[in-house]
């Protein structure tokens, strides 16, 4: 049966004789014989690519390659993995043939140029899929408009038309239902501006979210692209962590294992092979091993593409702080409530004739204390600060991922640090050097046989990659920090060529790096003898155990006895009290044929290196701040307990001054019994050798304790405990992209300073809500009483539906705006955390609102019953004012509200241009509301006198804020 038949009978279905698709298989088999054609030029051409590399010519090798040309509705490999189809994989010939069939090749990959790139994407989409189209802005306004306060204004709105033409006739009787729809659409407008602008930015953030990077093989080098510039033909490299980013099949690796749960619901891990399931689906992660695959679906060919499609992110859960604000919102509602139904037992005193006539003022009255009473602007204030709070943070490096996030973070009492990349500059570098137990200083003194045996054990068992693209440039090395560094120093120092070495030596057997014994290995094979060995690399005391034999610098062999394990042992010691990271390699030679698992005992001590990572030059004092704020710093590190001592002295985690901080390793942790461990939680301060399970109890028992914890990581082993703290902030440089699944925020810097700017920033979101509570519960308070004691007293409201309306559009919004726009202070890092428990109005917001609130009522009031005599006005004229002082009052507070302790109300105010910019917009949109929207609001015009009265009441807020700051009250109710 040739191929020709086989895809015939692959792609046959029980369905009636259709001609279109008789022409497509058809079609199909005479692609397939173009592409049996390429497969043998291909197949020539790698045989070119081989002598090429004899020659060190690695670019023509790559450009030997033949180029793409899969036909444009080429169906043979997009349902390839989608649909498990392992005989039509069999029969292109495995994952070779399939690479060889799209123009790829397992060790040079595509040519990947502008052209190539194109014609991929052409011919099988990009890897992309179409998203559900966001709410327009005019859904929005919809959305606002079915607000149930809203609803009962529009209501009134058409009652107060009606009844007002049919009194005063068209001309004049318009003005009062036509100004509440024009204030209510206008409220609509401003909640639609903001809902719209908020889905945008959080739509923007997962965008940014979802756009990874992966490593490819292109023309032989690696890169890292953007998972959606993945096209199908490319060889993704895949490593511990990392999330699959399309379809495709196994090419090469070792021990590679996926975690399927996120598409068929399984919690075991997957392994990965070329016999038995070869099938790699995109969106899996690697928890095990590493590999390659070649990418044969993407975008919406792929199962993952298609259900991501049909996702919506644009319902999102409300925070905890909206749903402490909506709490409030309902209990102020309810007050309002209570105050209307007092009003209208009031009026229900007229006589019938009076009642019905004035139904329609009776009702407006009704519904203006209501709208009095919703503080609507609360949440307006909580989402316009949470959309600053995100759009500030990624411009410090950090990337909000789950929005309560915000205002947990200012609530954190402990941190659980990782060290390297995150206290460290993660910029690896060999130091040290010593060969059994001599220090080398230079790899000419070392016997051939030794570096031999080295730059196999640095070249071979890594995961990292060198790729020198000529005998000029440096070489490009990839891998992880450690990895990069040890290469480096491999090429540099010992000379290492690495492609001379992967054709001197066949790898057979790899055992990836396991945090549980903190080493890796690898069993390879001498291509010429055929001699096998077994190389291990990991931490040096780790390694030592395992090790029965030495080697010296000159190449001899010498027996480890105890006097030269004490030496060796103090060897690593004293690198670790220096604060490096000591690495150890090791070797075995072993007999007879190639073994399914490595040999680790009886090992021979090869080599130690100690490798240095310099603490960030700005984490000590990033330290000193959070120590300052009241958040314990907790280091938690898989390196020895010497070297993390050195590194948390000199981060200033441990300190001379504390004398209960305790360095703890984590098998005597995981000794504890649970109530041991909750009793020294608090003063572990350095936890060395640690496990990932070690970091998991910790963060429980710190939480067990009433701690609001926050985590960093960046492995794959740390997700548990990314997931189980309060938040979870993974690395954006070195971290997984399982970690940062499992954040909440990630830190793109992999900086533990932006960490603090993360405390700070959530400790502002928290405290410019008060500010603003503050502020909105002050207009609130004094709209009611004046409005409620009015209507009791005169029968009439002082302040109108309309001019209540214009406050609510105009000075909330405005001030929840000005108030969202101050930046964080050194101040709130002076502060201790803030309680999950504490009031939202504290003590001190209820002293400062009190007395703004029982200065403007008595002061309005005083207007009300007064200003007519006082002023010489007539009562329209004395609402006007009534209506400006009040206006004009907020206004003034505002600058009130910026400080709830601090006096001094003006500090960095001139910093703030935005708050200053609005101050002077709301004071200009007031000044053409009282001068030329007379009708609009039922006002009139007002001389330089009444100015003036109505900016001196104003005025006077400021020394009486000034003063109250004085009275002591306590923090706690």
């Amino acid at each position: 049966m040739d191929y020709a038949e086989f895809l015939i009978s692959a792609g046959r279905r029980r369905e009636p004789w259709r001609p279109k698709k008789q022409w497509r298989k058809a079609m199909n088999v005479i692609r397939t014989c173009h592409r049996l054609a390429r497969l043998s030029l291909l197949t020539t051409g790698n045989v070119l690519i081989k002598i090429l590399d004899d020659g060190d010519d690695q670019g023509a090798a790559a450009a030997a390659a033949p180029a793409f040309t899969v036909a444009l509705d080429d169906e043979s490999f997009k349902g390839l993995v989608k649909d498990k189809r392992e005989d039509c994989f069999r029969g292109l010939g495995g994952g070779a043939g399939i690479a060889a069939a799209l123009a790829s090749g397992v060790e040079c990959g595509i040519r990947g140029d502008d052209e190539d790139l194109a014609h991929r994407k052409e011919a099988f989409g990009s890897n992309t899929y179409p998203k559900p189209r966001p709410k327009r802005f005019f859904r929005h306004v919809l959305d606002a408009l079915s607000d149930v306060f809203l609803i009962v204004l529009l209501v009134c709105a058409v009652v107060s038309l009606g009844f007002g033409i049919k009194q005063h006739g068209l001309k004049d009787g318009w003005y009062d239902g036509v100004s509440i729809f024009l204030a209510v659409f206008l409220v609509a407008a401003v909640s639609a501006v903001s809902n719209h602008i908020q889905a945008k930015l959080s739509d923007k953030l997962a965008r940014e979210s979802d756009d990874i990077t992966v490593t490819v093989v292109r023309t032989v080098r690696r890169q890292q692209v953007s998972i959606f510039d993945v096209v199908v033909g490319d060889v993704v490299v895949l490593k511990i962590g990392d999330v699959v980013p399309a379809d495709g099949v196994f090419l090469e690796g070792h021990a590679l294992q996926v975690d399927e749960s996120s598409t068929t619901g399984e919690p075991h891990p997957v392994e990965i092979d070329a016999n038995n399931n070869p099938f790699i689906t995109s969106g899996v992660k690697v928890v095990d091993g590493y590999g390659r695959m070649i990418v044969t679906a993407v975008g919406m060919d792929t199962a993952w593409g298609e259900m991501m499609s049909r996702i919506t992110r644009e319902h999102t859960d409300p925070t905890p702080l909206q749903e402490r604000i909506e709490a409030l919102n309902s209990s102020i509602g309810k007050i309002g409530n209570a105050v209307a139904v007092l009003t209208t037992r009031h009026f229900t005193g007229c006589t019938m004739n009076a009642l019905l006539n004035g139904l329609v003022g009776i009702f407006q009255q009704v519904v203006t204390i209501i709208i009095i009473a919703i503080p609507e602007g609360l949440l307006l204030a909580v989402t316009l600060t949470l959309a600053f709070c995100m759009k500030r943070m990624i411009k410090e490096n950090a990337l909000v991922r789950r929005l309560s996030a915000c205002e947990t973070m200012g609530s954190v009492t402990a941190i659980c640090t990782d060290k390297t990349g995150t206290l460290t500059l993660n910029q690896m570098k060999v130091t040290e050097f010593w060969v059994g137990t001599d220090k080398v200083h230079s790899a000419a003194a070392v016997h051939d046989a030794v570096v031999s045996l080295l730059c196999q054990g640095a070249g071979l068992n890594t995961s990292g990659s060198v790729y020198k693209p000529d005998n000029v440039s440096p070489p490009e090395i990839t891998g992880s920090s450690t990895e990069k560094a040890l290469l480096s120093w491999a090429v540099e120092k010992l000379g290492m060529d690495t492609d001379a070495l992967k054709k001197k030596c066949k790898v057979v057997h790899v055992e990836a790096f396991n945090s549980d014994k903190k080493r890796s290995g690898v069993m390879i094979r001498d291509a010429a003898t055929g001699a096998v060995t077994a190389h291990w690399k990991g931490a040096a005391e780790m390694v030592l155990a395992n090790c029965s034999m030495y080697v010296g610098e000159d190449g001899a062999t010498h027996e480890l006895g105890v006097e030269q394990s004490r030496n060796l042992e103090k060897v690593i010691n004293v690198m670790a009290a220096a604060s490096l990271r000591c690495i150890a390699f090791a070797y075995k030679h072993v007999d007879g044929a190639e073994q399914s698992k490595i040999d680790d005992e009886g090992l021979t001590l090869l080599a130690l290196v100690g490798l240095k990572d310099p603490c960030r030059p700005e984490v000590k004092a990033a330290i000193g701040a959070c120590t300052k704020a009241g958040v314990a710093v907790k280091m938690v590190t898989g390196d020895n307990v010497l070297t993390a001592r050195a590194i948390a002295k000199e981060c200033g985690i441990i300190t001379d001054n504390d004398p209960t901080g305790k360095v703890i390793e984590g098998h005597e942790f995981r000794a504890m019994s649970p109530e041991q461990q909750l009793l020294i939680v608090d003063d572990i301060h350095v936890m060395a050798r640690s496990l990932p399970l070690d970091k998991l109890v910790l963060v429980q028992r710190m939480k067990q304790k009433g701690h609001v914890v926050a985590v960093t990581g960046d492995g794959t082993n740390d997700a548990p405990a990314l997931k189980e703290a309060d938040v979870g902030l993974s690395m954006g440089v070195q971290g997984t992209e399982v970690a940062k699944e499992s954040s909440d925020i990630i830190i793109l810097n992999d900086n533990f300073e932006t960490v603090v700017t993360a405390i700070r920033w959530g400790r502002y979101v928290y405290n410019n809500i008060q500010k603003f509570i503050q502020f909105q519960l002050t207009v609130n308070i004094v709209a009611l009483v004046i409005n409620f004691v009015s209507a009791v007293t005169t029968g009439k409201m002082p302040l109108t539906t309309v001019q209540l309306l214009w406050v609510n559009l105009i000075i909330n919004t405005m001030g929840a705006l000005a108030l969202a726009t101050d930046t964080p202070t050194d101040d709130l890092m002076q502060r201790p955390p803030i309680s999950r428990t504490v009031p939202l109005i504290s003590n001190a917001m209820w002293r400062n609102l009190l007395a703004q609130a029982a200065y403007q009522v008595a002061v309005l009031l005083s207007l009300q019953y007064h200003g007519r005599d006082v002023f010489d006005v007539g009562e329209k004229s004395n609402g006007t004012m009534i209506f400006n002082a009040f206006v004009l009052c907020q206004v003034f507070n505002e600058f009130n509200a910026r400080e709830i302790e601090r006096r001094n109300i003006f500090s960095g105010v001139l910093r703030n241009r935005m708050f200053l910019g609005i101050i002077v917009v709301t004071v200009m949109l007031q000044v053409v509301m009282v001068e030329m929207l007379t009708r609009f609001a039922s006002i009139e015009r007002l001389g330089w006198m009444q100015w003036g009265a109505c900016l001196a009441i104003a005025v006077v807020s400021w020394p009486i804020g000034w003063a109250v700051k004085y009275i002591a009250v306590p923090d706690r109710p």
